[in-house]
């Protein structure tokens, strides 16, 4: 075990995007499963087949797209704000929530109709976005606060993995609710 332990701790020293993206992905992988899980094998009679071609998508969306950019953001945002004093996490909490937030929503939701192959690829984000960034503020302010304040760097990763889980099922659930449809205007 203490052989495994070290090799994880070097694999996260030594490649710490790679590895963050891997534990990502594989947060956006379990959620999407979980919920297909439930929708399709618990609350379905007969149960249906899991939609594989959307696990891949979740796959891609949390590993290669959504884990860079965070990565990116964090490295960034800790290393501009260093501190848990009011004045460092006001501004913190703040980039956080109205600069960071907006950009991995749209990327989500547009990401994702994009790899849908949707004709309009903006429909879900313009009608999902808001109450979504606004379940977010709920959601992630008070675990940011936290996270920024009380948790040390070392434990963040854990942290934030079991807190993302919860919100990626969340983005799930979200994403499965249905648009409605209407039809693309043309002057």
């Amino acid at each position: 075990m203490a052989f495994l332990r070290s090799t994880v701790k070097k694999f996260f020293q030594s490649q710490p995007l790679v590895a963050n993206s891997l534990i990502y992905g594989s947060l956006y992988v379990g959620a999407e499963f979980s919920q297909q899980w439930v929708t399709r094998k618990v609350f379905t009679k007969p149960p249906e087949p899991l939609d594989t071609s959307s696990l891949g998508r979740y796959s891609i969306m949390g590993t290669c797209i959504i884990s860079p950019i965070m990565f990116a953001w964090y490295k960034w945002l800790d290393k501009k704000y260093v501190g848990t004093a009011v004045r460092i996490l006001a501004p913190k909490l703040f980039l956080d929530t109205f600069v960071l937030t907006p950009v991995l929503l749209t990327t989500f939701f547009t990401g994702m109709s994009t790899m849908e192959g949707a004709e309009d690829k903006f429909a879900e984000f313009r009608q999902k976005f808001l109450p979504t960034f606004a379940r977010s503020c709920v959601f992630w302010v008070p675990i940011q606060t936290l996270n920024f304040t009380f948790i040390p760097p070392t434990y963040r990763i854990v942290f934030m993995g079991m807190c993302s889980f919860v919100w990626i099922n969340i983005l799930c659930w979200v994403k499965r609710q249905n648009v409605p449809q209407t039809p693309i205007q043309s002057n």
